[in-house]
């Protein structure tokens, strides 16, 4: 019998192969590091100039894959090549060699430092302690004279394993070498997780037990249970994925335009990050842009950019999707995606603090510039934008916002993910023409759960029931009003949960590109009946297993499809 671990499914599909292991990281043994050995005082300033040149290496490196790269995966590592440049971090390490201690042994300290910080702190910027792990190690091994740390190249189609894994280990990856990730730490929007949706390939995180597992050894992991099996039978392990295999095929030949079974449209859109990750969507079956994170234009700048930059970047997006949809978020920055040219506060919790549209609170220029360069982009196009602001939390905020895109003759919108706006969804839908539900921060805020803790995995999934009740609110909102109700936060591109939240009553679907076919072909398989009875089943779950099952097998055929009066009127059209 095989071995069955069990952890957070966050990207769909079956993958079968040996166990591959990330090489070691470099010796932080007090020996190694020179812990204890002070250094000469007339040698301080030759240490301090080895630590700094080091760091700024590393930085370079991961400055140059971010430019290999297009959409999150750049926007993530060009985050943390900044890391190894911080000035806290770079200055804590440097004190600590000005009283004597070695550059290695700054670099561990230093890092020792601020992870602490970070980890008090919680919530997104609990997220960085791994990013600044591995800049750390990057440091030693420049330092050290040993090899760049990071995944080895397989030499067969392996399942990458790890306790967790930075932006650095996985932006370079080849989905055809590395056919699945699975991880003993993260959550459902770690960037493990982001970087796996936009390789397209299956993804376990917080997997209990991972550790045993010896490198080579077969094993067999589902992406839509969450399930690991040890040592499978051989051939039944390679007949279920030959069977995924084909039906990855017919779900490769659908192109669009989404609508369910029975002739319902539902828009399945891209989110992209730049005009190179949108023109690289246009290879995609997608309809449009649900979400163009615009974060990466502002961010490592040491001052903010113009009017004219700024347009610049948005009409390539325009551009990519000419005469299609566009749907453009304002900067989301703040907590994890600080602004090098604002003095952001020191905060307890800066999940909770200002982030997203909070930093017109103190910087209302910022906003004005974006949406003036927004509108700028807009002109002479044939894509009439609609632009949201994220954070939002009350129906006031909402309607301050619209009228400054209004005013520039923009459609106007905002993000449904602060459960204060999902209670008010109607209040709020008064005041915008439209709404996107941003999964991700919707369920680590109403689940009280930080989406990067492993031991809180099962809270920050997706499929959580009280998230799904959110969700039929604002959907139902939406209805009443008239107005549209999209989803752009990673759930829209599990299959099976898109069926759900149609049937909630959501009108369009934003996820990563890749994603787009297999939900595409997944509506085409059902009715909107169906969605309303899968959604139904998950909304009586009690917690994301049962949703999980219940709706597939609705979704599947193997239970009568069975709709309350509740989810009739919520989800009707």
């Amino acid at each position: 019998m095989a071995e069955i671990l069990t952890g957070t499914p966050v990207v769909g599909g079956l993958a079968y192969g040996p166990a591959l292991w990330p090489g070691e990281r470099p010796d932080h043994s007090p020996e190694k590091l020179g812990v204890g050995v002070e250094v000469a005082e007339d040698g301080r300033a030759d240490e301090a100039s080895r630590f700094t040149g080091a760091a700024a290496t590393v930085a370079s490196r991961l400055r140059e894959r971010a430019s290999q790269n297009t959409g999150v995966t750049a926007e993530v590592l060009a985050a943390t090549a900044g890391l190894a440049e911080d000035r806290g971090w770079v200055g804590a390490a440097k004190g600590l060699i000005a009283k004597g201690s070695s550059a290695e042994a700054a670099a561990v300290a230093a890092t020792e430092q601020f992870a602490a910080v970070f980890t008090k702190l919680g919530g997104l910027m609990a997220e960085r302690v791994t990013d600044l792990n591995d800049v750390r190690d990057r440091v030693l091994a420049e330092l050290l004279g040993l090899p760049e740390p990071g995944v080895p190249t397989p030499q067969e189609p392996s399942v990458l394993m790890a306790d967790d894994l930075a932006p650095a280990d996985t932006a370079g990856l080849d989905p055809a070498m590395t056919t699945a990730l699975v991880t003993r730490l993260g959550g459902p929007t770690s960037h493990t997780a982001i970087i796996a949706r936009q390789l397209g390939i299956p993804c376990v995180v917080a997997v209990s037990g991972l550790s045993d597992i010896e490198a080579g050894t077969p094993v067999l992991v589902d992406g839509n249970t969450g399930l690991i099996e040890v040592r499978p039978d051989d051939e039944m392990a390679r007949d279920r994925v030959a069977e995924h295999r084909r039906h990855a095929e017919l779900v490769a030949g659908w192109s669009g335009p989404g609508v369910t079974a029975d002739g319902v449209a539902i828009a399945v859109l891209a989110n992209v990050a730049d005009g190179a990750s949108a023109r690289a969507a246009v290879d995609h079956p997608v309809e449009g842009v649900g979400l163009f994170r615009t974060e990466l234009a502002f961010l490592e700048r040491a001052d903010e950019p113009t009017v004219d930059e700024q347009a610049a970047i948005y009409r390539e997006v325009l551009d990519a999707f000419a005469g299609r949809k566009v749907v453009i978020r304002t900067l989301d920055a703040g907590s994890d995606k600080p602004l090098r040219f604002v003095r952001h506060p020191d905060e307890a919790n800066p999940a909770l603090g200002v982030r997203g549209d909070r930093i017109a609170l103190a910087h209302p220029e910022i906003r004005t510039h974006q949406l003036d360069a927004i509108a700028q982009a807009a002109m002479g196009s044939d894509v009439a934008p609609w632009v949201m602001a994220p954070m939002i939390a009350s129906p006031t905020e909402a309607a301050n916002f619209a009228a400054e895109v209004r005013g520039r003759g923009l459609v106007a919108g905002v993000m449904i993910e602060v459960p204060a706006a999902a209670i008010l969804a109607h209040a709020v839908l008064a005041e915008v023409d439209f709404v996107s539900i941003g999964t991700n921060d919707l369920t680590q805020y109403t689940m009280a759960a930080d989406r990067m803790s492993a031991d809180l995995a099962a809270l920050t999934d997706p499929w959580q029931p009280a998230v799904l009740h959110l969700i039929a609110s604002v959907a139902a909102a939406g209805r009443d009003q008239g107005k549209p109700v999209g989803v752009c936060g990673e759930a829209a591109a599990d299959p099976n949960l898109a069926c759900v939240l149609v049937g909630l009553g959501v009108t369009s679907l934003s996820s990563a590109p890749v994603a787009s076919a297999a939900v595409g072909a997944r509506l085409g398989e059902v009715t909107e009946e169906a969605c309303r009875a899968a959604a139904q089943a998950a909304l009586d779950a009690v917690d994301p297993a049962t949703a999980r099952v219940a709706a597939a097998a609705v979704l599947d055929g193997s239970v009568e499809p069975s709709v309350d009066d509740g989810v009739r009127r919520a989800a009707s059209r």
